[in-house]
């Protein structure tokens, strides 16, 4: 290979540089391509999936998480993993499952009852709007236990998991209507739809399948339950589903095995099932019209209702014909409408061909009601031969099949052959095929199931890996291989392991088509995209007491966790709401506390709650578990558990004893001026409020009866502090004026807050920007650093509009974007002072002008 060869190569795989700058290192790259065994193809493989620091993917990926229960997200064509989603299992990093919000989720999933903590999710689905992908709403089911999840893709957050009220187990979810009217949910294995006991002898009798029908009400983003109903199906083991799309609108395909309906018994010395299951030379295509059966819902002769679920019988669909079978290649496993919605296509897994019916014909045949017979459950029918297109010959195995963006051309996976086949559906003729490695189930091609696929990636879902990647036990990862099929001749362009369960399909989507939010608005509640009735703005942090149950009001932003003691006792059910008062984006917060098993994620205004019962004495760490800064470390806080029931003795107290007189005086001497200072502080407090006539405000005066409670208690502890020093016993006067200073600090708290609520009550009125200014100030988390009047973690803002030459625009610009000044001598001397620098909290300009209006009322009313 010669050196102009490697220049022409990097430059047609359009790498980020002049093809003369990759000639003059045309050198280096053909020592490396040696060094690693590196073809020109492999370069250009590599050249099509790398994505430099900053560039973004064109296709976003979401893919079944297998046994893990949730989803993964990852993008195309770099091939990296962006996220997680937990949907019916815990999902740590998320505090999925262990924040209250999330826990109502999970327990939503379970069944008859009994708690569900594990799930295997398989067929992933995205909202449709003229059968097209939208990126605003995900499904996803569960195999193992018959359930659907919806995600919200505004955060990518699990917002409801519905259980299946009939089925006893799934596979064929989810799949959608073309306009996201429902969601298609077909049942797996047969089973009794009631909850009783049923022997197999009843099988045929009593054993059903069936498909239910969830109603998605797009402006909710929920699933209507009430709205939803099923049909019941004969007891053939229904698998995957497509709803019709185009000319076949308003139509539904559901494939099945076991048209044998045999029951097993390979403990008893019969075949096992995969012998009877498979007997027959053909199965049967379900083929139903869901907006006939929507209709007979409605109406109580055409449906039984178990267990408060409506399911439309066979005789009434059959009657109002909305059902019929189509006989299909033996064991099928996909069914898949074109995105014309004009032909169906179907792989019998022990076939070698692909099945292509015809819509129209399967029409005419059901409008001049031709049928081939009826079923042993009276269902008609069709015909195979005179509904079909054609056949293809593929190979060994044909599963499932996805589309391209030219008209007519489908890829189909080859379990057996381990092979993608690319062939004209239209004109029945393989074009190409690629080996893949190894056994794959899916495929996937960019919006390859939509009414408008784009092709250009196929993605394979290889259930074996073997010799792929670097061995990591006998528990293998899967494989994930991406393969270019923008031109006549497929090519594999990169491996990607996967170590979160078995990935069984993926959906993709154009990433343009996805607009998450990056923050939420203040105080949202994730879960249900509302704002959270526990939302705790800067200054609104407390502790509430009722009985044994204690609520903490917090709030989190860098850097510390307001409040940074609670203190409750043994056996107190303790509720901790947190709102991360950040509004930059990836600011994330997390939250938990040492021994208590709760954890919670809180995004950028985003509000979660944790909830445990502190039955263990001591001292608890409580901290952020997001690095978030570089004071993370210092974002801490202690929960302290006492028993009631116990007295302790003060260290303090203990290390008084160990003390001469001289330093026993010296500490008297030292609590006495604390104490005074400290009540000199709350006569200032005092005199304000009486100058100003507090008793006129009833908000006010609650909170000064409630100061005044707290002061009068101060009289009896001081006399007995006094007694104690008259006494010559020091330590226990130093004790009791301890007590003395504890009644106030709360009287001084309580007080403070009085003082600033009659400041508001008696200031000039605020205007209405002012008081939006007020709104954004304290969303935007802006009280976390600076508090009104008096230097806290930041500066005092009173007056900051007089410090600079045209104040106001220097204060919009500031805060629009705060990094411009971070060398500004001045702002650089507040930084270097505090040790924090000014966040961009991405205020609009509109949030900003009335933050300014905020500040001039501030300046106005300075005096009070």
């Amino acid at each position: 290979m010669n050196k102009l060869l490697s220049c022409g190569i990097v430059a047609a795989a359009g790498l980020a540089f002049t093809v003369s700058s990759a000639c003059a290192s045309g050198s280096d790259l053909q020592a490396i391509m040696k060094a690693r065994g590196l073809t020109e193809k492999d370069i250009l493989a590599a050249a099509k999936t790398y994505q430099p620091s900053g560039k973004k993917d064109d296709y976003i990926v979401f893919s079944s998480g297998g046994q893990s229960g949730q989803v993964m997200v990852y993008g195309v064509p770099s091939m990296r993993i962006y996220k997680y989603i937990g949907v019916f299992t815990p999902e740590p990093w998320q505090g999925y499952g262990y924040d209250e919000e999330s826990k109502a989720i999970l327990k939503s999933g379970a069944i008859r009852g009994k708690q569900i903590t594990w799930g295997d999710t398989h067929h992933p689905a995205l909202t449709e709007k003229n059968g097209e992908y939208v990126g605003d709403y995900l499904f996803i089911n569960d195999k193992a236990n018959p359930r659907i999840a919806v995600i919200n893709l505004h955060d990518f957050e699990t917002t409801q998991i519905v259980v299946n009220p009939i089925m006893k187990s799934e596979h064929g979810g989810s799949f959608i209507t073309p306009n996201s009217e429902y969601v298609i949910e077909a049942a797996q294995y047969a089973a009794p739809l009631d909850n009783g006991y049923h022997s197999m002898d009843e099988y045929e009798a009593v054993f059903r399948g069936a498909v239910t029908f969830w109603k998605f009400d797009y402006p909710k983003g929920k699933i209507d339950e009430k709205a939803s109903f099923s049909l019941e199906l004969p007891p053939y083991w229904q698998d995957l589903s497509d709803a019709g799309k185009g000319e076949s609108f308003g139509w539904a395909f559901t494939n099945s095995i076991n048209s044998e309906m045999y029951t097993g018994g390979i403990e008893k010395g019969l075949p096992p099932f995969e012998a009877g299951a498979s007997r027959n030379d053909t199965d049967y295509l379900h083929v139903y019209n869901w907006q006939i059966l929507e209709k007979l819902a409605q109406d109580k002769k055409n449906y039984m209702e178990i267990n408060g679920h409506r399911v439309v019988t066979i005789d009434a669909a059959v009657k109002a014909g909305a059902l019929f079978l189509i006989p299909e290649p033996k064991s099928p496993h996909g069914v898949d409408v074109t995105p014309d919605g004009r032909y169906i296509v179907i792989g019998g897994k022990l076939d070698t061909h692909a099945t292509v019916y015809d819509f129209k014909k399967i029409k005419n045949l059901i409008d001049k009601k031709e049928f081939a017979g009826t079923d042993p459950y009276g269902i008609p029918v069709l015909d195979m031969a005179k509904s079909l297109q054609g056949q293809v010959e593929l190979g060994l195995g044909p599963l499932h099949n996805s589309f391209d963006e030219k008209d007519g051309i489908i890829y189909t996976s080859l379990y057996v052959d381990s092979q993608i086949v690319k062939w004209d559906y239209k004109n029945l003729k393989v074009l190409d095929r690629i080996n893949v490695h190894y056994n794959i189930g899916h495929l996937d091609t960019m919006e390859g199931k939509s009414s408008k696929p784009k092709g250009k990636y196929a993605i394979a879902l290889d259930k074996l890996s073997i010799d792929r990647f670097n061995p990591v036990g006998p528990l293998h990862p899967q494989n994930h291989q991406l393969i270019d099929i923008a031109g006549a001749k497929m090519e594999l362009l990169y491996d990607m392991p996967i170590p979160l369960g078995e990935p069984h399909d993926v959906v993709s989507i154009a990433a343009s088509k996805l607009k998450p939010a990056t923050t939420y608005t203040m105080g949202t509640n994730s879960r249900t995209g509302k704002e959270s009735p526990f939302v705790t703005l800067a200054g609104q942090e407390r502790v509430e007491r009722n009985g044994k149950n204690v609520t903490v009001y917090a709030t989190m932003i860098r850097s510390h966790i307001n409040p940074e003691h609670i203190e409750v006792n043994k056996g107190d059910n303790v509720t901790i709401h947190l709102t991360n008062l950040e509004r930059a984006q990836d600011e994330t917060h997390g939250f938990t506390v040492d021994l208590y098993n709760i954890h919670a994620s809180l995004e950028p205004g985003k509000t979660a709650t944790v909830n445990f019962v502190a039955d263990e004495e001591g001292v608890f760490p409580y901290y952020c578990t997001e690095f978030c800064s570089a004071l993370h470390l210092e974002m801490m806080g202690y929960l302290l558990v006492k028993d009631p029931n116990k007295k302790y003795e003060s260290a303090k107290a203990s290390k008084l004893k160990t003390l001469s007189p001289e330093a026993l005086k010296a500490e008297y001497d030292k609590v006495i001026a604390t104490n005074k200072a400290t009540d000199e502080v709350i006569q200032s407090v005092v005199t304000y409020l009486k100058e100003k006539h507090y008793e006129k405000y009833p908000k006010v005066k609650e909170l000064v009866t409630d100061a005044l409670d707290q002061y009068g208690k101060i009289p009896e502890v001081k006399a007995k502090a006094d007694e104690a020093y008259k006494k010559g016993d020091v330590n226990g006067a130093i004790l009791w004026e301890y007590q003395v200073w504890q009644y106030m600090v709360k009287t001084a708290d309580v007080g403070l807050r009085a003082k600033n609520n009659l400041a508001k009550e008696i200031a000039t009125p605020m205007s209405p920007a002012a008081a939006k200014g007020e709104e954004a100030y304290l969303k935007g988390g802006c009280n976390g650093c600076h508090v009104i009047g008096q230097v806290s973690s930041g500066p005092d803002l009173t007056g900051v509009l007089l410090r600079h030459e045209n104040g106001e625009k220097w204060v919009f610009d500031f805060i629009k974007d705060p990094a411009k000044f971070y060398n500004d001598e001045y702002v650089k001397s507040m930084i270097d002072f505090f040790n924090l620098r000014m966040p961009n909290q991405h205020m609009s300009d509109q949030e900003i002008k009335d933050i300014i209006e905020y500040l001039k009322w501030i300046d106005e009313n300075a005096g009070m």
